[in-house]
């Protein structure tokens, strides 16, 4: 398992894979947020519906970006049928009900990765 977060001025930037990432077909759940003032409850269902998605089957792993209330959130999945089994986890569509609270704006997208490379150096 590979996880790392770097904190780059004011931008915060985090991966984790929980093996190398497969060349291709697979999927990504780009999430890409602006989040509200009234963030009551937000931290700690983010840390639980994190927790519940690397346990979900087919769940291949995520990277993240931010600077404070901005940011993208990128999941990768195996196929669409376990995107689909996430989507109707109660504890993800419990969370999914307060993004009128949580969120001033969000764009959710599911894309089909039909070819990925990786490079990585020591920092």
């Amino acid at each position: 398992m590979l996880f790392l977060c770097l904190n780059l001025a004011i931008t915060k930037r985090c991966f984790m894979w929980k093996s190398p990432p497969p060349v291709k077909d697979y999927y990504a759940v780009i999430f890409s947020s602006t989040k509200s003032d009234n963030l009551e409850g937000y931290a700690e269902m983010d840390e639980l519906t994190m927790k519940l998605a690397q346990e979900q089957e087919g769940f291949l792993g995520y990277e993240s970006c931010n600077n404070g209330n901005q940011g993208i959130f990128i999941s990768y999945w195996q196929s669409m049928e376990h995107i689909g089994i996430w989507r109707s986890n109660m504890t993800h569509l419990n969370a999914k009900s307060n993004a009128s609270q949580w969120y001033k704006r969000y764009l959710s997208q599911i894309c089909k990765v039909e070819s990925s490379h990786i490079h990585e150096s020591s920092l």
